[in-house]
């Protein structure tokens, strides 16, 4: 007798290829790949949406060049001005100690000593007991997210977490209540009204990505400890700029007994590459054991743990602080000079409509700065903007000649 095939989809029931043609019988099969294709770009193209890759021909830093054009660099996270050569020695003697691949998982052989060093040096910098790498700030929230909560758990989520975030909870198969942006009482009223779930998680950016606003960590954690809830503070555009230590804003409030999970990323302010979890070592023996973005990922390569390492030892010392002092003298001036009081290294000049916020993007370009346009689904629609960042490797002149030529395009003031 012939059996039907059999797939496995995420929840682990089988379907049929029977099952899986009843299921699109409303749904027009591609049969012409190349025919979907050229529709689907046709309506990115229709609604402003598609994007292409530029390239980068210098390192990062405050003047890069991009496509072959010197351009003032406002689009990159390199809040400190650590990206290019300031870590450059940390890699090449580890790469002369132990060579580049890490060849494993770090469960298998992939975990060297310089991926140790990091982790040590992570709980230390974030005030905790232990710490764990992943290959990205993406790998860390998915699964983290995806391993505390499960079917009969909940995950609370601000509206305008990053996707990483969003995706987490999907995966985790928990049930994913959102609550509006900031909105406290919006929170306390998801919580009372999703009492009785197993465990709960409540899962906040610290630093919005794309507004630079700052989530009220403090009355976030009160409302955790009331209703039971474990809370996770993702510190991507944190770290580096805030804390007395470069820590981010759970260190800046004095919240680090509060938060059970911390996370954060290597590859903007440390100006490396990779992401981390830091909590209590039961937390992160855990979550080796149970994030899948971990177990089933070759460890980063020693020399990108290096490069991390130095990168926060500089966030943490008195040159760290140093850049820090430098790179809020630029936010201010910014703030200052554009009627706007930025509270991050984020600022977003809104626009609106997405043709808008790209031709506005390619006359700065043609000026020589760059300035990306954020679209949707990175926000959403309707408020197409600018997303500016600043960096203490900013010039204080090069920070005037973009508001004079944001001032011609009539988007601030």
């Amino acid at each position: 007798m012939r059996v039907a095939r059999t797939y496995s989809i995420v929840d682990g029931a089988p379907i049929t290829s029977g099952d899986l043609l009843r299921n699109n019988q409303d749904r027009p099969m591609p049969h012409d790949p190349t025919t979907w294709i050229a529709t689907e770009l046709a309506e990115l193209d229709a609604q402003g949406l598609r994007r292409t890759l530029c390239e980068r021909q210098l390192g990062q830093g405050a003047v890069i060049r991009v496509d072959g054009h010197e351009l003032v660099n406002f689009g990159s996270n390199d809040y400190l001005g650590l990206a290019s050569h300031q870590c450059h020695a940390a890699v090449c003697t580890a790469i002369d100690s132990v060579g580049w691949g890490a060849g494993a998982s770090p469960l298998v052989v992939g975990r060297g000593s310089e991926h140790a060093a990091l982790e040590r040096e992570l709980a230390d910098f974030e005030g905790t007991e232990a710490a764990l790498l992943f290959s990205s700030g993406y790998a860390a929230n998915v699964g983290a997210i995806a391993a505390l909560a499960g079917r009969s758990d909940a995950v609370f989520s601000d509206a305008k977490n990053h996707a990483s975030i969003i995706d987490g909870a999907r995966l985790s198969k928990a049930a994913t209540v959102v609550y509006r942006h900031n909105d406290l009482e919006d929170l306390e009223r998801v919580l009372c009204e999703n009492r009785g779930a197993g465990r709960v998680l409540v899962v906040t950016e610290s630093v919005f990505s794309m507004d630079g606003d700052l989530a009220p960590l403090a009355d976030i954690s009160k409302a955790c400890r009331l209703h039971g809830a474990w809370l996770m503070v993702d510190e991507a555009h944190g770290a580096g700029v805030f804390g007395k230590r470069g820590a981010g804003l759970v260190q800046e409030l004095g919240l680090e007994g509060e938060v059970q999970v911390h996370m954060g990323t290597l590859g903007k302010a440390v100006g490396s590459a990779g992401g981390y979890l830091a909590a209590d070592r039961r937390w992160i023996d855990l979550l080796l054991n149970s994030a899948r973005s971990f177990i089933y990922s070759t460890a980063p390569p020693p020399a990108q743990a290096a490069a991390s390492l130095r990168g926060l030892e500089i966030i943490a010392s008195q040159r760290g602080a140093t850049l820090r002092d430098r790179l809020w003298r630029n936010i201010n001036n910014f703030g200052e000079l554009s009627s706007q009081e930025p509270v991050s290294a984020i600022v977003s000049v809104m626009v609106g409509q997405n043709e808008p916020a790209v031709q506005a993007a390619e006359a700065l370009l043609q000026a020589g700065f760059l300035a990306p346009a954020i679209r949707f689904p990175t926000v959403p629609r309707g408020t197409a903007r600018l997303r500016i960042t600043l960096s203490a490797a900013h010039e204080t002149g090069q920070i005037e000649e973009l508001h004079r030529e944001l001032r011609k395009l009539a988007i601030v003031n």
